[in-house]
């Protein structure tokens, strides 16, 4: 792993505003650069699933598991403006379990917010798990970084939309999910900015009235003891991933076991933590 993320470890300030806040803005987290090359990538791929599921260019939609589908994603698995706070958050046992790309295509030009709304769903992610678990504040159990590839800088552009310190609530706080809450605000931010929020946040994406599409990469990660929430199609990446990689990519070297009670192989990110003194060392 890059020595680099030392440099981009959460801050005591950072901590405080998640717990908080439940959601966290890191912004260039990604350059110019990888902005412009993940662009035509993902405009390509969205073409493509748009094809095979009959979608046309207009429908809102999540295209899942797309890390697997093009190299250049592999490049925000572990980047080190970002992943040092997943592990600062998280801790050590972590994964990646789940991707997915949301495309918001620009409404009809003769739309507004006026006329049409916000185009609001508000809810909090992993489905069963808010149903499952049985403590109040449900536990975290996961986090998703957001990393944004066109710029949502100003209101109407297909913006997140977050209920600031809502993570602590199991109700919506509303009456309707698709209209404005009480305290629900847009986030607005540049192409490049990564927004990193707890799965049990409430938020919502909204109508885009912009001229181009709104482009979102999301990388969930939770422990390792949970399933992932899609296929995950990375096995054609193992061989040239370094071990770290590999653990946040799934790989187990002690059969289920690794996933519940890990080995130092099964999770080699604790063993370099410590190295680097990050984390205490294990006592002899």
């Amino acid at each position: 792993m890059d020595a680099a993320c030392l440099q981009h470890l959460v801050t005591e300030e950072e901590k405080t505003a998640f717990e908080r806040d439940g959601y966290l803005i890191v912004p260039k987290a990604i350059s110019a650069d990888l902005v412009a090359e993940l662009v035509p990538v993902s405009d390509r791929i969205d073409q493509q699933e748009r094809q095979r599921m009959g979608l046309t260019p207009a429908a809102r939609v999540n295209h899942y598991d797309f890390i697997g589908k093009d190299d250049a994603y592999l490049q925000l698995l572990d980047c080190a403006t970002t992943f040092p706070k997943v592990w600062g958050l998280l801790n050590w046992h972590i994964q990646l379990y789940h991707t997915h790309m949301t495309y918001t295509p620009p409404e009809p030009a003769s739309h507004s917010i006026e006329t049409h709304g916000l185009g609001l769903g508000w809810h909090q992610d992993s489905g069963m798990l808010n149903q499952d678990l049985e403590s109040t504040p449900r536990p975290r159990v996961s986090l998703k970084i957001a990393y944004f590839l066109t710029d949502t800088s100003h209101v109407g552009r297909g913006n997140f939309y977050v209920l600031p310190g809502s993570h602590l609530l199991d109700e919506f706080p509303g009456e309707d999910r698709k209209a404005q809450v009480a305290g629900g605000i847009p986030v607005c931010v540049p192409a490049g900015s990564a927004v990193f929020f707890d799965r049990r946040l409430w938020h919502s994406g909204s109508h885009n009235y912009w001229q181009e599409p709104r482009r979102v990469l999301f990388y969930g990660y939770s422990y390792r003891w949970l399933r992932p929430r899609d296929d995950m199609t990375v096995a054609h990446y193992l061989e040239r991933c370094d071990p770290i990689q590999q653990q946040l990519l799934g790989v187990t070297h002690s059969g289920g076991r690794g996933y519940t009670s890990p080995t130092e192989k099964d999770a080699p990110l604790r063993t370099w933590l410590e190295d680097h003194g990050v984390l205490p060392g294990r006592p002899a």
